[in-house]
């Protein structure tokens, strides 16, 4: 609980600490890094630290709390506390690690914003920390309960039974557990796969499960992300080159919130790319499930050929009564049409207010999808998002 003092002491000083948050968090990350070089080496996703990606994910996290916590409505970042406690179950954080961020935190705003950290500044901006923590702390805890293992004990080993191409750069993974059956999952989550690179690192990554829940059974898809716009795949193309049938693979137990609810409203399933991963879990579920929904199933991508799993989206939705699958792609083919060429077009689909909505693609696409939905008269509060990277920078 934060004091009626501190809280007015933060928002005081909320225009100084926001206008110099992307000086304090790259900062924070350097200290703790140098303290803790394990963190960086076996916990943070170093592509993310390279390029940025993670200070300012940080940085949007503790401005968007700080401003949600002064206007009164915590409450409405209640979604996203529960993305980054699922995230960091997944990655087998626990509470003792909290105070390691604190000190390396408050270490770089005392140094980026000087004398302007009064012993009131301190007080004030060390109770919103806690306030923060404590909440991901109590989730992460009941993740934990549920999951029926104890805090940061998430890791297993998975034999891989089977490896297959489903397009020039996506290979999927079929993992089966080695004295029993793996753990059951929810239809759109994740696991997290931790391996040994050639330098000695132990690098994590997140893999949506794209099948269903199948007892016992998981099955991932791994792209290869070739050096371009953005950094090649560190840990995605090892994976990608080096794991085969027979291997084996040390993996976390799933853990998401982007998941199917229970209701019989209209569903509408958007993905581009290998977003479509969690998407084919769901349709699974809604197959196997006898689904009378109204299912439309939007997706874009590169072109047929680069669009993983494309025969088995068709054939999923197909089985579904009232299911409609539109497909969108960059580059046309004649034996492949697809219901537009280029960026993915919604003015002309029917789409039911009602709907719960389910987005998973690059940040920019599910940034333009989600103006285009709610423009179309669906409630920001029905779209739902998983976003492959880090997780506090919105995307609504």
């Amino acid at each position: 609980m934060i004091s009626a003092e501190s809280l007015a002491v933060i928002r005081q000083t909320l225009p100084a600490v926001a206008g110099a948050i992307n000086e304090i968090t790259p900062l924070f990350y350097s200290k703790m890094f140098a303290a803790h070089p394990e963190l960086l080496r076996d916990l943070f996703n170093r592509g993310n630290q390279a390029a940025g990606e993670q200070p300012k994910a940080l940085a949007a996290s503790i401005a968007s709390f700080a401003v949600a916590v002064l206007e009164g409505n915590a409450g409405q970042y209640d979604s996203v506390l529960d993305r980054i406690a699922h995230k960091h179950v997944s990655l087998g954080i626990v509470a003792a690690q909290y105070p390691i961020v604190y000190e390396h935190l408050f270490a770089a705003i005392a140094e980026v914003l000087g004398d302007a950290v009064t012993e009131e500044v301190a007080v004030a901006w060390t109770e919103f920390y806690w306030a923060m923590a404590d909440q991901l702390i109590a989730r992460e805890k009941a993740l934990y309960d549920a999951a029926g293992v104890a805090p940061g004990d998430v890791w297993l080993q998975a034999a891989v039974v089977r490896r297959r191409l489903e397009s020039a750069d996506v290979a999927t993974f079929e993992l089966r557990g080695l004295s029993a059956g793996l753990p059951s999952f929810l239809p759109g989550q994740y696991i997290s796969i931790q391996v040994a690179l050639p330098d000695g690192a132990r690098q994590i990554r997140q893999y949506s499960l794209s099948r269903g829940a199948h007892p016992g059974d998981w099955r991932i898809a791994v792209k290869r992300i070739n050096a371009g716009d953005t950094p090649a795949g560190e840990v995605s193309n090892f994976i990608y080159d080096n794991v085969f049938e027979g291997q084996q693979l040390r993996v976390s137990v799933p853990m998401g919130e982007f998941t199917l609810d229970d209701s019989t409203d209209p569903l509408v399933l958007v993905s581009a790319g290998i977003g479509c991963t969690p998407i084919m879990g769901m349709l699974q579920e809604l197959v196997a499930t006898q689904s009378s929904r109204e299912v439309v199933v939007l997706h874009a991508d590169q072109s047929a050929a680069a669009h993983a799993y494309r025969h088995e989206l068709a054939d999923l939705v197909g089985r579904l009564p009232a299911g409609r699958l539109h497909t969108w792609y960059e580059r046309a083919h004649v034996d492949y049409p697809a219901d537009g060429v280029g960026r993915m077009n919604l003015d002309r689909l029917p789409l039911d207010q009602s709907s719960t909505v389910f987005v998973c693609g690059p940040r920019l696409f599910m940034s333009a999808i989600n103006e285009d939905l709610v423009s179309l008269g669906i409630p920001q509060e029905r779209i739902n998002h998983e976003l492959f990277g880090p997780l506090a920078e919105a995307v609504a």
